[in-house]
């Protein structure tokens, strides 16, 4: 596993300020938000800035796992989001 140098190490340094930058404000959102869909908004916000971080990290260390891993995260992603919205909407989830 090799570790990215030169302006690709700078591009992955800026990315990942980026990401983080992101996600601290999408937290905040979560926090401050007046309403139920600026919480879901900012929690489905984070969960694409932690799956950019993961993707970040992988290809700084040059590893396939974090790809996997980043599969996972967009799939409980989507449906966590979902399922809040649903339970939000109709106080329920399962029919």
């Amino acid at each position: 596993m090799t570790t990215a140098s030169g302006l690709m190490g700078i591009a992955l340094i800026i990315a990942f300020g980026a990401l983080a930058l992101g996600q601290i404000l999408s937290m905040v959102r979560l926090v401050l938000g007046p309403t139920s869909g600026d919480r879901i908004l900012a929690l489905d916000t984070m969960v694409i800035n932690a799956l950019g971080l993961v993707v970040v990290l992988g290809i700084h260390q040059g590893a396939q796992i974090y790809f996997e891993v980043s599969l996972l995260i967009a799939m409980l992603g989507f449906v966590s989001t979902v399922a809040l919205a649903r339970f939000i909407l109709r106080g329920d989830i399962i029919e």
